[in-house]
């Protein structure tokens, strides 16, 4: 079953920590990537998809004139991987998807938004080291050479050096998850990495009903809502965190001082 609804904070700690042992290493490290989500009833839909109209025929055209109208020294590497992971950055409808390692960063988005307290939040937990098996065999090639279970921008340039190459590498459709370069300390203290898609209209909800053992949807009751965020809070999982600056530490302040009701 992958679709799980948890009854109190304790069983959600549990399920988003199970399995993460590793007999290897003799250590816990989690196969999971996060993602929280203020509404259990919101796809995994990139912001290209949310875009509509005619959005993959756009893409290209979205990153270029981004990739011109900014500022040449604000990317480390003149990349399609390095403008891409900018741009989905600071919010360019991208074919990129925000992931967390850490799964109280994922529970902050599944709680930050308290206008959606009425409505069921969720965690979508997914094994990136299994969606990686699934690339074609050049590009997995690429991880075990490097012995790693992620893609870095350095190794995909490698390989693709456009969105076309990365849509020409395989007739089946498959994702693959790739750590972006450390922009600024929002990436870092957001523990984040993005999953890509060869097909820009693909949702990643859809892919995954191929592969039911690599996946779970854990739903968080809208009744526990506040008991989780208070929690998070306490622990300085906070927007003041997440989005270091004014703007995070306005957001945080906004919603600490609003109203429960």
């Amino acid at each position: 079953m992958n679709e799980y609804k948890i009854t109190s904070w304790n069983e959600l700690h549990e399920k988003l920590f199970e399995d993460s042992w590793n007999p290897e290493l003799g250590r816990y490290r989690s196969k999971f990537a996060f993602r929280g989500l203020s509404d259990a009833d919101f796809k995994l839909e990139t912001t290209l998809i949310r875009l509509g109209g005619d959005y993959a025929s756009l893409e290209n055209h979205l990153l270029r004139n981004f990739s011109k109208y900014a500022q040449s020294n604000v990317v480390e590497l003149d990349s399609m991987w390095h403008w891409l992971s900018l741009a989905q950055h600071h919010g360019l409808p991208t074919r990129l998807m925000d992931w967390t390692y850490s799964p109280y960063v994922a529970m902050h988005f599944a709680t930050a938004n308290i206008e959606k307290f009425d409505t069921d939040g969720v965690v979508w937990a997914v094994n990136y080291i299994e969606v990686n098996k699934l690339v074609p065999d050049n590009l997995q090639e690429e991880l075990e050479k490097e012995g790693a279970n992620v893609f870095t921008v350095k190794m995909l340039l490698k390989k693709m050096n456009s969105l076309k190459d990365i849509e020409k590498m395989a007739e089946k459709d498959f994702f693959l998850f790739i750590e972006p370069p450390s922009i600024d300390d929002r990436f870092i203290n957001q523990f984040a990495f993005f999953s890509i898609s060869s097909n820009p209209e693909l949702a990643l909800n859809d892919w995954l009903k191929q592969y039911p053992d690599i996946w779970q949807k854990i739903i968080i009751p809208k009744e526990l809502k506040w008991e989780i965020r208070d929690k998070l809070d306490q622990a300085n999982i906070t927007e003041r965190v997440m989005f270091p600056g004014l703007d995070g530490l306005s957001s945080w302040l906004k919603r600490q001082y609003s109203p429960k009701e």
